[in-house]
């Protein structure tokens, strides 16, 4: 199965889609998807939230088609140890991908005109100096979750490199060669081990995505979730990048975000209270902000963003972990905001009054909606009002709340239980996992 964004960057780094007229490739890429969806050729496995395709497959039977022509146009080949590695090395494909643990990656020496290559394996992997030489006309490097934890400095070589997937490895450190990949547009280098970009990344100019949180802590009810990555002084100087998730809020690099006025996507975690106007000031200047995660990384710390004036127009997305003393004055303004998290907020006024008030929050906009979690709602004693209404409701989970909500929703004399009855689904726990 593949998911949709990362399908999408694969082929934006492949060169397979291009902007037209004032279409951003992005946009391009994502009107292909759609049309393979509809022609059948992919299935949807799963949506997300706004009912958008996250997940998708392909038939078996198109997928041995498919894969038959590729190999025939010495397109792309794929290596899953039924066959001989010399088969493989004799089509010359232009990609390939490893799907066995019986296989030696020195033993691809041969295949030089590899465009892109791609390691679906949990077995140990090492790229030698001399290999890594050797494949001068990479596009792609994607190693994700595979158990490679150092690659040779001769990753500078490559060039033409424009989109390098190290997410899930144990990898701890960038070869300072990075530096040297000019044409890089993505780097993903999240749930690895890596603690600090080299100073070099700055030199990539052409980079625009830099996906780095550390891994997720796997009890939600533990306050710190995850963790951004320290970054240089110097990563202001990368004009084009629009993604850029997530980052510690370390020295002055706060204050130099104002000038990254391309960035739609962007986390900062470790905030503290000083932090505040710089943090504010730069925020403001993003124009293009359509996801934002705020994090502290003290429970005992506030979290402070009231000296944000006006919220980015494009804004969608809006997390916010930590420690708020009241509803931040500008959520009247935004207007174009679809999801809220708000983790740890430790509010003492009932924000529901204002999150009511969002336009695109308003009644019935959620008809579709199929999975709904209510955590830690100590205070809710009974049934959210209008779940009777959400009819495609297949599952409810609900998770630390009080006694009289799951007494409310369990009980056949109920009042409660005839708004719940359409549900399948219905499960309560008093912390994830762990039955009441």
């Amino acid at each position: 199965m593949k998911l949709r964004k990362r399908l999408i960057k694969l082929w934006i780094a492949e060169g397979f889609v291009q902007q037209v007229d004032r279409t951003a490739p992005k946009e391009v890429a994502e009107s292909y998807l759609m049309e393979l969806i509809l022609r059948s050729m992919l299935q949807v496995v799963r949506r997300n939230e706004f009912g958008r395709p996250k997940r998708c497959k392909m038939h078996d039977l198109l997928r041995e088609i498919g894969l038959s022509i590729s190999e025939k146009e010495k397109f792309g080949v794929v290596y899953d140890g039924k066959v001989e590695i010399g088969e493989c090395e004799s089509h010359q494909a232009r990609r390939l991908s490893i799907q066995t643990t019986k296989w030696d990656l020195q033993s691809y020496s041969s295949i030089t005109r590899l465009r892109s290559l791609f390691v679906f394996v949990n077995g140990s992997v090492s790229f030698s100096n001399t290999l890594m030489s050797k494949f001068k006309l990479l596009r792609t490097l994607d190693l994700e979750n595979a158990a490679i934890d150092v690659l040779p400095e001769e990753l500078g070589t490559l060039f033409n490199l424009r989109y390098l997937n190290l997410r899930g490895t144990p990898m701890a450190e960038l070869p300072k060669s990075i530096g040297e990949l000019r044409n890089l547009e993505l780097l993903d280098i999240s749930e690895t081990n890596i603690k600090e970009l080299p100073s070099e990344v700055a030199k990539l100019q052409n980079l625009r995505h830099l996906n780095m949180w550390s891994k997720f802590i796997a009890d939600i009810h533990n306050f710190e979730l995850v963790r951004g990555m320290q970054v240089p002084f110097e990563i202001s100087k990368l004009k084009k990048l629009q993604v850029m998730a997530n980052i510690e809020a370390e020295g002055n690099i706060i204050k130099q975000l104002r000038s990254m006025t391309q960035v739609s996507r962007m986390g900062i975690s470790n905030l503290k209270e000083a932090d505040e106007q710089n943090m504010c000031s730069s925020i403001q200047n993003l124009k293009l902000l359509h996801h934002l995660c705020l994090m502290v990384n003290n429970e005992t710390e506030f979290l402070r963003v009231d000296a944000l004036r006006t919220p980015p127009p494009q804004l969608q997305k809006l997390f916010l972990f930590g420690k708020l003393e009241s509803v931040p004055h500008w959520f009247c303004s935004l207007q174009n905001l679809t999801y809220l998290w708000l983790h740890w907020s430790r509010l003492k006024d009932d924000p529901l009054p204002h999150i009511a008030a969002l336009p695109n929050l308003r009644k019935g906009v959620m008809p579709d909606i199929q999975e709904l979690w209510i955590d830690s709602c100590l205070m809710l004693n009974a049934v959210p009002y209008g779940i009777e209404s959400l009819t495609n409701l297949q599952s409810l989970l609900l998770t630390n709340c009080s006694a009289s909500l799951i007494g409310r929703v369990n009980d056949v004399e109920s009042k409660d239980r005839s708004k719940v009855l359409h549900i399948p689904n219905i499960k309560c726990f008093k912390r994830r996992g762990e039955l009441p």
